[in-house]
């Protein structure tokens, strides 16, 4: 943690906050309410294990969080403190500004296939699925030879990087961009569909309802506000 060495309440926040990654943690922790190590490391590949554990610690020492299941000798599960949830506007507001002021086109290294297979994973509307197990297979241009799969259900949801072993339900082939762009709001999927961007192949009932089966990003209204 760096200090400033001023008395000031922006600089105190600033040393808590401004290391790289810690509000991309609280923003895991805030947006989709991640809260074990392994989860937070899933979302953030980039982000090498040891640094993530060393970013809790230094939140919880500042009080931002904090772990009870650890004295419990459980599997550590992370909370937001009442200083933790204060962040919540906080993280809003970047939200906000950052769809409006520095939000432009996706650069080629913040692609990342995984990512977005994990972040479409937090985001299923369970309610919304069909009533048996549904397989979604994606194919991005970007990836040639490699798939991805999507397997939901209404209990329980999983991210795949080979195949399972179940029958793919759903094929769905686009670009890597594409996909991101749909998935925060820059593109509407039925406009993707609809230009050729976004190429389903299912049963008919099953490529209808594919869209409302995913909750899609916490920033899309944002980004669709700001456009």
């Amino acid at each position: 943690m760096e200090h400033y060495g001023q008395y000031c309440p922006v600089s105190r926040a600033a040393e808590l906050l401004g290391d790289r990654w810690t509000l991309l943690i609280v923003r895991d922790m805030v947006v989709d309410g991640v809260s074990h190590f392994n989860d937070l490391s899933r979302g953030l590949p980039r982000l090498s294990r040891g640094l993530l554990a060393r970013r809790l610690r230094e939140l919880e020492h500042a009080g931002i969080l904090t772990c009870p299941s650890r004295q419990a000798g459980r599997r550590s599960e992370y909370q937001l403190t009442p200083a933790g949830a204060a962040l919540v506007p906080i993280i809003e507001a970047l939200l906000e500004w950052g769809s409006a002021w520095a939000f432009g086109e996706p650069r080629a290294q913040e692609l990342d296939p995984v990512v977005l297979m994990w972040w479409m994973h937090r985001r299923v509307c369970h309610e919304h699925l069909p009533e048996q197990r549904v397989v979604v297979e994606f194919t991005f241009e970007e990836e040639p030879g490699r798939g991805f799969w999507l397997v939901l259900g209404r209990r329980d949801v999983s991210v795949c990087l080979h195949p399972p072993d179940f029958e793919t339900d759903v094929w769905l082939t686009t670009t890597l961009r594409t996909m991101y762009q749909v998935w925060l709001g820059r593109v509407s999927y039925a406009e993707a569909v609809e230009t050729g961007q976004i190429q389903v192949r299912a049963l008919p009932a099953l490529e209808r309802a594919l869209p409302s089966w995913f909750l899609w990003s916490s920033a899309a209204v944002a980004v669709r506000r700001s456009a």
